[in-house]
């Protein structure tokens, strides 16, 4: 059996789930170590990075990275899910159109550091619990709020007056709920309001030009092709600081030890290579011994 490792920039259709993703790929290669980098709603379709082998030790630092949506608000009812998928739960009737610049001046109140409430219908855990299996048992708890990060709100169109209809593109830290977002929209400009539709554009690195489709894919496979279509897992990693050490040292690092810090990378997460350029492990500052480091994660233990 193949022994996969590193990232497929995976074209994610709409319909499916994260989880159906990684299970439909299990199947077509015969593959199990197979994890994705946060999950998708079922509506929305675009970039979903998967980790095969080895890689799955580093998809939370692809998780950690900023992502790009293209979506639709629509204006003049809200529903329980906060986007299309749910059932309408106000409606209001638009009496009024919006300048290109009323909505733009809108855009700008969100962009920077915002707290969000998350939607009942979301993954997020209180109490052990995940909030959409209180929605569907129609109760309601006291959610968390949480801060995330808008870098870039755009309108996604060339037209000066909008109605019910609000394309935009937005570039956001991860955890940002961008069904929460249109709702808050709509609130700021009068109205109830749902996402009507989005697509990830961008998740870190990868981008949609980038991705393969389950089509695409079955074809390299049949090609006994697909580890073409796999990047090096170090482009997860290329955001963070890093440092290159002598053989000596490697052993120690694929050991897992704790070593002198150098000079530069406190109060940092960042990479340790071998001279070969392997990628050997993830380091930080000790939490309590400030002229150590430790190891977050150890990738490589032997080469």
């Amino acid at each position: 059996m193949a022994d996969y490792t590193g990232i497929l920039p995976l074209y994610k259709p709409r319909g499916m789930t994260s989880h159906d993703c990684i299970s439909r790929l299990r199947g077509l290669l015969k593959y199990k170590k197979i994890g994705h980098t946060g999950t998708l709603d079922p509506a929305v379709d675009g970039v979903l990075p998967i980790c095969f082998g080895r890689a799955t030790k580093v998809a939370q630092y692809l998780t950690d990275l900023p992502k790009s949506y293209d979506g639709v608000i629509r204006l003049g009812s809200a529903t329980t899910t906060e986007d299309q998928a749910g059932e309408v739960i106000e409606q209001m009737d638009l009496t009024e159109s919006f300048t290109r610049e009323k909505i733009e001046t809108v855009f700008d109140q969100f962009i920077g550091g915002i707290v969000q409430i998350p939607p009942m219908y979301s993954a997020v855990k209180v109490n052990g619990k995940k909030l959409y299996e209180y929605a569907r048992n129609g109760l309601t708890v006291e959610r968390p709020a949480r801060e995330v990060i808008i870098y870039d709100l755009t309108l996604n169109s060339v037209e000066n007056r909008f109605e019910d209809i609000i394309p935009f593109m937005v570039n956001c830290s991860k955890g940002t709920y961008v069904r929460t977002l249109a709702v808050d929209i709509g609130k700021a400009l009068g109205y109830p309001a749902h996402l009507e539709k989005l697509t990830r554009v961008r998740s870190g690195l990868f981008s949609l030009k980038n991705c393969y489709t389950f089509e695409m894919l079955q074809q390299k496979i049949n090609e006994d092709s697909f580890a073409s279509c796999l990047s090096d897992m170090s482009l997860a990693l290329k955001h963070l600081k890093s440092l290159t050490v002598d053989d000596q040292t490697a052993k120690r690092v694929m050991n897992g030890a704790v070593l002198n810090l150098p000079k530069g990378f406190q109060n940092s997460i960042f990479t340790i290579y071998n001279k070969d350029g392997d990628c050997l492990a993830i380091y930080q500052q000790h939490p309590t011994k400030p002229e150590l480091m430790k190891p977050d994660k150890v990738l490589v233990n032997k080469l």
